[in-house]
């Protein structure tokens, strides 16, 4: 038995419990090729549990007859390893916390584009065919919060960029964003058809940040129509706030994939050290708000779940889960379970040090700072969060991944909380926010708190000369304050120079006695939480 097109038909599916697309697929691809509506960019694993599982519904319910196409803009590897060898299709496995377990087939991707760099393949001649379409809608992004940079560490722009910039935009783009901001030009040069450009991604403002990331290029290319069409009404930059855990390709899923008879399942880990695999395994609660500002029309998103709202109610929603009710508790995990040998973040979850850790940090730091709004209670969220979602033991995350690039979120998932309390004069009164910085730098020594090494997760940080200073030190070789100076005082970290706060002093000095000796990591929060 095999994923693909061809076995959607076999009598296993349903003896093992697996829910299929009840709809014609063939006439839906070929629907969605002749009238594109939705184009998705970084067709990764929250991508396929969420967006395309919402097409899905609405699609089974005969609510709409097209559904997406997922575009990737870096290259070929997930298309030619994820998608096509199943047919475009995804084995999404969700679980509840009461261990209930939700078995389906996701069909709605009608076609996959990848653009190599130079861009010489007929995927990007088909994307700039979909951009010209007058029925595209909208054009959607996960690709975390990397993919709006145009520069690097030091404000300096990527070489891709740069020659962007000089080529323009009929010239093969080499750059994420270029390729994005040139298929524009393809919509504005064919009629100038309106769009909404929709970043999906978790962080701040990420509607600014999209559009931030492409008017650049419109400026250097010395098109003032372009310019215009990509700031007037026709083209919009909605905000959004996305929540739903989607963990790696876990083991434990594959296994029961393969008893269940499905022998194609495997995981991958890609050349840029990403995993995928042609399941998906995901809680089964999600949050995605969404700015209703769609200058073309979209698929009813309010009928599969999402919801739709202004502007200010989605930054509302998004400073309540990304600044103070879970990802500042995520990364708390994170930070801490890498250096106390965990490797679930359910079992920190069940830890009464960690549990207690967490809600300080969300319920009394993080609450009083969190603004209400009409969609979502913030108390019955952190509830939900520290009480079902994070010791949800049928949920195999880890926080060797959530500690992934986290340089590129303290300034959000901590740095807004800390201006809030800065600006009330009441930063003195935050214990635990220090208390997590002071673990991330102790995590970046990348010794754990039984004194031995192991591996920091991905992110770009470590290649600053800072961070790897922290990574030269031995336990009790922290008399030297300079270093933590240099990074506690950066703004582009954490949003806010913590060296001009109390917090600067208070983090320190957890980080001279987590760093003083083999369990002092555990010592410290014993004293603090015991």
């Amino acid at each position: 038995m095999i994923l693909s097109n061809s076995t959607l038909n076999d009598s296993l599916w349903a003896e093992k419990g697996y829910t299929l697309p009840a709809y014609d697929r063939e006439a839906m691809i070929e629907r969605t090729k002749k009238e594109p509506c939705w184009i998705h960019f970084g067709g990764g694993n929250i991508f396929r549990a969420f967006q395309a599982k919402a097409m899905d519904k609405l699609l089974n319910e005969g609510i709409i007859d097209r559904g997406l196409t997922v575009a990737e803009g870096r290259g070929r590897e997930v298309a030619d390893k994820v998608y096509r060898p199943y047919d475009n299709l995804t084995l999404l496995v969700e679980f509840g916390a009461g261990g209930a377990v939700k078995k389906s087939v996701i069909g709605s991707i009608a076609e996959v584009c990848a653009a190599e760099n130079g861009c010489n393949t007929d995927d990007y001649s088909r994307m700039c065919e979909i951009f010209r379409c007058p029925s595209l809608q909208l054009c959607s992004f996960t690709i975390t919060e990397k993919g709006y940079k145009l520069t690097d560490s030091e404000g300096k722009l990527f070489s891709d960029v740069e020659k962007d910039f000089s080529a323009g935009p009929d010239v093969k783009p080499l750059s994420f964003m270029g390729k994005i901001a040139a298929l524009l030009y393809q919509r504005y040069k064919s009629g100038r058809a309106p769009i909404a450009m929709v970043s999906m991604d978790n962080c701040s403002n990420n509607g600014d940040a999209l559009f931030n990331a492409v008017y650049p290029f419109a400026e250097k290319w010395g098109d003032r129509g372009f310019e215009e069409y990509l700031k007037s009404d026709k083209v919009s930059f909605p905000f959004t706030m996305i929540d739903k855990i989607t963990p790696r390709p876990d083991p434990s899923i594959e296994a029961m994939i393969k008893a269940d008879g499905i022998e194609n399942a495997g995981c991958i880990v890609t050349s840029k050290k990403t995993y995928a695999a042609a399941y998906v395994n995901a809680e089964e609660t999600g949050y995605l708000v969404i700015e209703d500002v769609f200058p073309n029309g979209r698929p009813p998103f309010e009928k599969c779940g999402f919801y739709m709202t202004d502007r200010d109610t989605v930054k509302m929603t998004e400073r309540m889960k990304v600044c103070t009710c879970l990802n500042p508790l995520h990364t708390s995990l994170a930070v801490f379970g890498c250096l106390l040998g965990f490797d679930r973040i359910c079992k920190e979850a069940e830890d009464k040090l960690l549990r207690g850790l967490v809600e300080k940090i969300g319920y009394s730091e993080g609450l009083p700072s969190a603004p209400a709004q009409s969609i979502i209670s913030p108390k019955a969220f952190l509830d939900e969060v520290i009480n079902v979602r994070l010791p949800n033991a049928y949920l195999p995350d880890t926080p060797q991944r959530i500690a992934t690039d986290t340089s590129m979120k303290v300034s959000v998932r901590f740095g807004e909380t800390v201006k809030w309390y800065v600006s009330e004069n009441k930063a003195d009164s935050l214990t635990y926010i220090p208390l997590v910085i002071a673990a991330w730098l102790r995590y970046l020594m990348g010794v754990n708190d039984k004194g031995e090494a192991f591996e920091r997760s991905s992110d770009p940080f470590l290649g600053d000369s800072r961070a790897e200073y922290l990574h030269s030190l031995k336990l009790g070789d922290t008399s030297d304050d300079k270093a933590l100076d240099g990074i506690l005082s950066d703004s582009g970290i954490f949003g806010i120079d913590l060296c001009s706060t109390p917090l600067g002093a208070k983090i320190k000095e957890h980080f001279k006695k987590m760093s003083s000796r083999p369990g002092a990591v555990e010592d410290v929060l014993k004293e603090m939480l015991g």
